[in-house]
């Protein structure tokens, strides 16, 4: 399964803890731009299952609710 971060449910995540791009990318041990380009819809492709763990993590959910619903 390619673990493709939904970018609209990652902004929205992140919005209703009240984070900024650069906190949520500090906690998350990710690069700022790499989040900005997943919530704009910029990123080349799947994201590796230890990014979306560490995102996952950092906005405490489960890294299913990260992933783009599949067609």
């Amino acid at each position: 399964m390619a673990m493709i971060i939904d970018g609209g449910k990652l902004r929205r995540l992140r919005l209703e803890r009240f984070l900024d791009v650069g906190e949520l990318a500090e906690m998350a041990g990710v690069g700022a731009a790499s989040i900005g380009r997943i919530e704009h819809g910029k990123w080349p492709g799947a994201s590796r299952p230890s990014t979306v763990r560490k995102i996952a993590a950092a906005l405490e959910v489960d890294p299913h609710e990260l992933l783009a619903e599949e067609d």
